[in-house]
């Protein structure tokens, strides 16, 4: 049961960023076994605000006090010092070394004061994760657990440290619901044992279920700390957009045509010699979403990769509209209409020092308008991205602002813009909304939607359950590089769960 002496309190927190302010007098407390959700757009403040609790900035006004008392964080190490531990959305792990070997790097127990004791590492590491009850082997290499067994390690590391406070960015974004119950358990046991967690997230349904309180954040302002009982999803999306916003896609029945993307037998190696994919064979049809649902490192990567252009397959064919394009560049996939919403926005979707301009104008600026024998006219690609910049709702910037200054919610709009509006047979859409707060995914889900209905074959692949489930029209599970097994939009969330960890195969419906 939370107290209510706050052990931390953040007053007036205030910081300033060229062009941004960040942060605005922004008032956050945290009492002794509580979690405490902080819901947000992206761009609302709440990284900087964590940001400056774990010492990576510095606030421009304001002061931290744990236990009543101001302190300054200077760095993650005072941060640490001060009781406070931070997992973050992507993991800080070593794949080569143990588990113990990660949970005690840089204060190791040491033999005679010199050389590494494993034997005690893996001991103190066994007795904490057996109080705190998490089922984990000390002595097995993190390349060799599942992401749910990775994100304890990193619960550990911080209980290791002796955190009393922990930030949890994003904690379920790579898991299967299976592991998100797990991990509920695991915070309600850790609230038992007085810890504190602030937990970030952008599933209001999960934050729901999981915390004691709800602090919203919008435009860099606090807009109201509230109790979680009582709250609605409808009412938490309102207080982070500041309208109404539809949680649910509004979709009628999808009237498919003939196939316009075939798979068929694929075989795909990474760049390590490793089969990824194994016999993947599935077609997508004009008018319809195909989803594929699976635990991140199943080789939807190397699928994609493989299908849009990026990767050479070992063997196997990829067909779009009857053209074989299996050894074919990614180059003439854009050009025989093949759309893509890459996974990794930033490395793969933009280049992020050109401006929105001359993002927009990546594939097009050989062709007219862009470009008239041979000479490229910036004054056609700014006019095409004003143009789109209005229906994409790209906010936070022009033309000539670089990719780099918008938010992630507005890079993924700009890529959305160019690969819609080169009016693509076929758009492959990779983790879509990763990311995203509910506003930008109410955008992105309803484009994806239009495409559909205008005719085009829709690939969807997501780790969002929710999205796969209410986007798809056929869904396709896929484990260990195999499809599993196909499943209507009817399915639940269990279902799909129990697939992707190798549970109950079933034959797909080709």
């Amino acid at each position: 049961m939370a107290t209510e002496a706050p052990i931390l309190e953040l007053r007036g927190i205030t910081k300033q960023f060229p062009g941004v302010l960040a942060n605005d007098h922004i008032d956050f407390d945290l009492r002794r076994g509580e979690v405490h959700a902080l819901l947000g757009e992206n761009g609302a403040g709440k990284s900087t605000l964590m940001n400056i609790l774990y010492g990576l900035y510095h606030p421009d006004l304001g002061e931290i006090r744990i236990h009543g008392v101001p302190v300054r964080m200077s760095s993650p190490r005072e941060a640490i010092a001060s009781g406070i531990g931070m997992v973050h959305q992507h993991f800080m792990l070593i794949p080569v070394m143990t588990v113990a070997e990660n949970v005690v790097l840089a204060v190791e127990p040491r033999r005679d004061g010199i050389l590494l004791d494993y034997r005690e590492a893996g001991r103190r590491v066994q007795d904490l994760a057996t109080s705190f009850g998490f089922a984990i082997d000390p002595d097995a290499r993190i390349q060799d657990i599942t992401v749910g067994q990775q994100q304890r390690v990193e619960i550990l590391k911080a209980l290791y440290r002796r955190a009393d406070i922990l930030i949890l960015d994003e904690p379920t974004a790579v898991l299967t619901p299976q592991e998100a119950v797990e991990l509920f358990g695991i915070l309600q046991t850790l609230k038992s044992e007085g810890k504190s967690i602030i937990f970030i997230s952008h599933k209001l349904n999960e934050v729901l279920e999981i915390a004691d309180r709800i602090t919203v954040l919008r435009r860099g302002k606090r807009i109201e700390t509230l109790p979680a009982a009582g709250a609605t999803e409808e009412s938490l999306a309102k207080l982070m957009v500041g309208r109404e916003v539809l949680l649910r896609v509004e979709k009628g029945d999808s009237q498919p045509t003939e196939s316009f993307l075939r798979v068929e037998d694929l075989h795909v190696r990474d760049e390590r010699g490793i089969e990824k994919v194994r016999g993947v064979s599935f077609d997508v049809r004009g008018g319809e979403i195909v989803a594929i649902a699976g635990v991140d490192g199943n080789g939807q990567t190397e699928l994609i990769d493989a299908i849009t252009g990026l990767r050479r397959p070992e063997s196997g064919q990829v067909v779009v509209e009857g053209k074989d394009v299996t050894t074919r560049n990614a180059r003439h996939h854009f050009e025989i209409g093949v759309g893509h919403i890459p996974e990794d926005r930033q490395r793969r979707g933009l280049v992020l020092d050109f401006s929105i301009a001359e993002n927009i104008g990546l594939h097009d600026f050989r062709k007219s308008p862009a470009s008239r024998l041979g000479w490229l006219s910036p004054r056609r690609l700014i006019e095409r991205a004003r143009r789109l910049i209005k229906e994409f709702d790209v906010r936070g910037g022009g033309p000539r602002t670089p990719g780099a200054a918008l938010s992630g919610g507005n890079q993924q709009k700009v890529i959305l813009a160019r690969e819609i509006d080169r009016d693509p047979r076929v758009l492959i859409a990779a983790q879509p909304t990763r990311g995203l707060d509910v506003g930008a995914i109410e955008f992105v889900h309803r484009r994806l939607v239009e495409e559909r209905d205008e005719g085009r074959a829709v690939l969807l692949v997501s780790l969002e359950l929710e999205e796969v489930l209410s986007l798809a029209d056929r869904i396709l599970v896929m484990y260990e590089g195999a499809i599993v097994g196909e499943f209507p939009p009817s399915a639940t969330e269990e279902e799909l769960g129990v697939a992707m960890t190798g549970g109950g195969r079933r034959e797909a419906v080709a």
